[in-house]
């Protein structure tokens, strides 16, 4: 069908701009029923459904291509703008409603494009809207944050336009898998990708960013960027081996350095490194079973990952406190963020009737059936870290323990409960009733999550984590000190190689410049007097050591035999040459 459609990307860029421009008070209906609309014109397209615009040259753009694979990423990210808005419903900032909604409008037109260059430029304007997103925080550190998201983006992108103009150069215009031949664009776009990925070691760009962002903007960036880069390893680099390697070291990676981490959105951060490696993982696997179990648990991921984001919102929001060892007790004061935390802690540890069961365990058991017992065991591992980190760490140190006087400065607004209130709703609902799910899923498969050996295996798996977590509780508690990760190897080399490219080419730039001086004074000499820059001396001053700065004629003039005898001899010469010659 050619027939143009109701594209919900669009529709929520046109969100974006009208929620800019109109009265504070009309803004948040705006930003509450902009993106149901975009909603339900996602539920109006159906498999097959096309949107063909002709362009230049020939060329037509496939703004809308849908088949059951960018159809699901299409409805959870028409979800998560529909909640993030409702969340941000009480923020003043046209800024921050214009970039949200942009952002969320970007996921989505990437998502549903056929062609290489539709999906650059939504895929750029993802990028340059998020970006507001942290510095609409308006602090140095989100400035600093913002202005290394914006480098490290910028050489994504990049990679990835120049993997993309091979592509176009060679006449492949659509959007495809690219692992048949490992040339210069299958790797330009894997790496593009990467990045937007945050697959280590290139990821600290993410944990330094979306701690900082807006407590609103945190929200949406912790939903498309990374999972609109799963998509694209789906679309594109499905069946790629390296990847599943890939996956376990960033599932294991994060799940770490979260155990570790004292800053609440820094933590949540490192999980979303820490998630999407199961689906990288999943990808990398490349079977039926396993592409299903990455978009199965990206769908997921989007929804407890937000709510996870949205309930650490709401307690800034409400104390001005982000480190964990500076609060305890809010299970009594917030009760509702409380229970709302709990139920997306239990979603992304992966514990049974919670949506992240119903979706992690499929790639786990993807792995087990491609024959590989060292990924599921590793990827396992990576469960349980996520468990102690989020479930038992944040849960306890936040908000069951005793003895933090911490004081409730702000009353969140009723916003924000709704949209919680949803996103628990939807984590719940999805985990009873795994269908709901399984029935969009891209490719076909005959799994059931709710056999003994799942359940009982994950209740074990969890159940004995536990016990280092009570045996080592004294020591649990975060610290205060700064956390290095990977990146510091490549960053205070890559500052020091900077400032000694910087000093060398000063130096380079000073001397150049004493250079330029001595020839402009040598230059602006020769032009006052010709005969100083011959070093020939006046006869009326062939004994003084002082020369005239300004030429004289008087002083430089021969007396008239000495060109008459240079005549002379040239003639004589000219003559003798001639004779003989």
């Amino acid at each position: 069908m050619n027939n143009m459609v109701f594209h919900p990307g669009l529709i929520l860029i046109a969100t974006g701009f009208i929620a800019a421009i109109v009265p504070k008070n009309v803004r948040k209906f705006i930003l509450a029923g902009g993106p149901l609309v975009a909603l339900a014109a996602m539920f109006s397209l159906s498999y097959g459904t096309e949107w063909v615009v002709p362009f230049i040259n020939g060329i037509d753009l496939h703004l809308v291509q849908v088949d059951r694979l960018n159809w699901v990423f299409g409805l959870i990210f028409s979800m998560m703008a529909a909640i993030g808005g409702i969340y941000s419903m009480h923020n003043k900032s046209w800024m921050e409603a214009l970039a949200s909604m942009c952002y969320a409008g970007g996921a989505l037109g990437v998502t549903l494009c056929g062609d290489w260059m539709t999906l650059i430029f939504f895929w750029e304007l993802m990028a340059a809207s998020s970006l507001f997103l942290i510095w609409c925080n308006n602090t140095a550190k989100s400035r600093k944050a913002g202005f290394r998201y914006l480098l490290v983006h910028m050489f994504g992108g990049n990679m990835l336009l120049a993997g993309i103009f091979l592509k176009v150069s060679a006449g492949d215009m659509l959007v495809s898998n690219v692992t048949a031949v490992h040339d210069a664009a299958f790797w330009l776009i894997l790496i593009g990708v990467a990045v937007n990925a945050a697959i280590p070691p290139i990821h600290g760009w993410l944990v330094d960013a979306y701690p900082e962002g807006t407590i609103t903007g945190s929200v949406f960036l912790s939903s498309f960027t990374t999972k609109v880069a799963v998509y694209c390893l789906i679309r594109m680099f499905a069946g790629t081996e390296f990847l599943i390697w890939v996956g376990v070291v960033m599932a294991l990676y994060g799940a770490c350095f979260a155990i570790i981490e004292n800053d609440m959105r820094r933590l949540l951060a490192y999980h979303i490194v820490s998630q999407v490696g199961f689906m990288v993982c999943g990808a990398g696997i490349g079977t039926d079973l396993a592409l299903n179990g990455a978009t199965a648990h990206a769908f997921s991921h989007i929804l407890y990952k937000s709510l996870l984001f949205m309930c650490a919102g709401a307690v800034i929001y409400a104390t001005g406190i982000r480190k964990i060892n500076h609060l305890g007790g809010l299970a009594k004061k917030m009760p509702f963020v409380f229970v709302c935390f709990v139920i997306a802690a239990f979603s992304i540890s992966g514990i049974p009737l919670f949506n992240g069961f119903i979706s992690k365990s499929i790639t786990i058991s993807a792995a087990m059936e491609a024959g590989l017992p060292a990924i599921e065991l590793l990827l396992q591992l990576a469960s349980v870290g996520t468990f102690l980190s989020i479930t038992m760490k944040m849960i306890y140190f936040i908000f069951i323990r005793e003895g933090k006087d911490v004081e409730i400065k702000n009353e969140i607004p009723k916003n924000m409960y709704v949209a919680m209130g949803i996103g628990a709703t939807l984590c719940t609902l999805y985990g009873i009733f795994p269908n709901l799910l399984y029935q969009f899923l891209p490719f076909a498969m005959d799994y059931h999550p709710f056999t003994v050996d799942h359940i009982v295996q994950y209740v074990q798996l969890l159940g004995v984590a536990m016990i280092p977590f009570m045996m080592y509780l004294s020591h649990m508690e975060p610290h205060e000190q700064l956390t290095l990760d990977l990146d510091w190897l490549y960053r205070v080399p890559f500052v020091k190689l900077v400032v000694s490219i910087s000093s060398f080419v000063c130096a380079v730039r000073a001397a150049l410049g004493e250079f330029c001086r001595s020839i402009y004074d040598m230059f602006n000499m020769l032009m006052a007097n010709p005969m100083r820059f011959l070093s020939l001396a006046p006869r009326a001053l062939e004994h003084t050591e002082q020369v005239p700065e300004k030429y004289d004629a008087d002083g430089y003039r021969a007396v008239i035999g000495e060109p008459m005898i240079v005549i002379m001899t040239v003639f004589l010469v000219a003559v003798v040459f001639i004779a003989f010659v």
